[in-house]
């Protein structure tokens, strides 16, 4: 046997009305968010306005990016950034499943750095910065929401980087 330690810091909180909570684990780490999401069943569902209700009762503003497709786009990462550095934001939210969390942690790179997000991809320049990022899960078991990894793809070269 291989002796070993393990740290995972991830707090997950589970269960009926979870997200009720998310204001509140928002306050210790700025006062905008970046809201980040698929398709607007967020929108259509409430998830969306009860999360924005909540955010706002704490004083917390948000912007949101939706548009998060299968297997995300660097390019869409990109225009996340953009918006991160250009609105100042503190903290992602990603509303979704493994996509979504997965274009949101590359957002919380590239928003740190002046270097380009594929470059992170292509082992190019070293992460040592991102912006801190809350999920609400809409889908289990993408393994996203609980690791540091996440898979981009660059359409205009036909390339999929972790």
């Amino acid at each position: 046997m291989i002796n070993f330690e393990f740290d995972l810091p991830t707090k997950i909180i589970f269960g009926k009305d979870s997200q009720l909570k998310v204001a509140d684990l928002f306050e210790t780490y700025g006062k905008k968010v970046l809201i980040h999401y698929g398709s607007d069943r967020i929108k259509k569902n409430g998830l969306f306005s009860q999360v924005a209700g909540l955010l706002k009762e704490k004083g917390i503003a948000y912007v949101e990016l939706g548009g998060v497709k299968s297997n995300p786009s660097v390019k869409l990462s990109e225009k996340g950034a953009e918006l991160c550095k250009k609105e100042k934001i503190d903290m992602i939210l990603a509303i979704g499943g493994g996509s979504v969390i997965d274009s949101a942690k590359a957002i919380a790179i590239g928003a740190c750095t002046e270097a380009d997000i594929w470059s992170a991809y292509l082992g190019e320049i070293e992460v040592k910065k991102a912006l801190p990022i809350g999920v609400i899960l809409t889908i289990s078991a993408s393994a996203s929401e609980a690791n540091a990894m996440s898979v981009i793809s660059n359409y205009e070269t036909h390339d999929k980087r972790a």
